[in-house]
């Protein structure tokens, strides 16, 4: 999985304003058996995602035509919450998401997001509320906003993770920028 710089960012939304949804809600558990990142979009949210027959859901918001094509989810408090499995990131990622709204954040699904090009921002209820009934938003990661036509909104973000996601870099793109030091080191042994 590639990952892309996020710097200004506009996209069209979906809401899915759970609370807690878990990442076995995210990606079932039956669908773990890949052994590479890419190929696990089609089972996001499997369990709502289709009906019995296989059919897509037409309750299910994602799969309503106003949100086709959307990129950012915008979903209610402690998302991801459940199992560490970084299959949730990969999943969401693999569907088409690059940034997730969330009232909270799992710690580990947070910093999975991370690791994997999506950028999770936290806004209160209001917040979420107003822009779930947007068509399309702009998120500002150097200035840490998220905006419409007419509003403005703020959010935090550690140094490191923003760093990262600006320049999309992930761990090994970054222990590649000592490469040097690290040839050098391993002549000296």
């Amino acid at each position: 999985m590639d990952i892309q710089p996020i710097t200004t960012y506009t996209g069209k939304i979906v809401p899915l304003l759970n609370d807690n949804i878990d990442t076995d809600q995210i990606i079932p558990k039956s669908h773990l058996k890949r052994i590479i990142k890419s190929g696990f979009g089609p089972f996001a949210f499997d369990e709502w995602r289709y009906l019995a027959d296989g059919s897509d859901n037409p309750d299910f918001n994602p799969n309503k035509p106003q949100y086709a094509g959307a990129s950012i989810l915008i979903t209610g408090d402690n998302f991801g919450c459940g199992s560490s499995r970084e299959h949730a990131a990969w999943a969401l990622k693999d569907y088409g998401f690059n940034i997730i709204i969330a009232g909270s954040f799992s710690d580990i699904f947070y910093i999975n997001c991370t690791k994997n090009g999506m950028l999770p921002i936290v806004l209160d209820e209001d917040a979420r509320n107003y822009l779930a009934t947007q068509k399309e938003i702009t998120v500002d990661l150097p200035k840490q906003t998220v905006f419409t036509n007419d509003k403005t909104f703020s959010f935090s973000i550690d140094e490191t993770w923003k760093n990262k996601l600006v320049n999309g870099l992930d761990d090994i793109a970054i222990t590649l920028q000592y490469e040097e030091l690290i040839e050098k080191y391993e002549k000296m042994r």
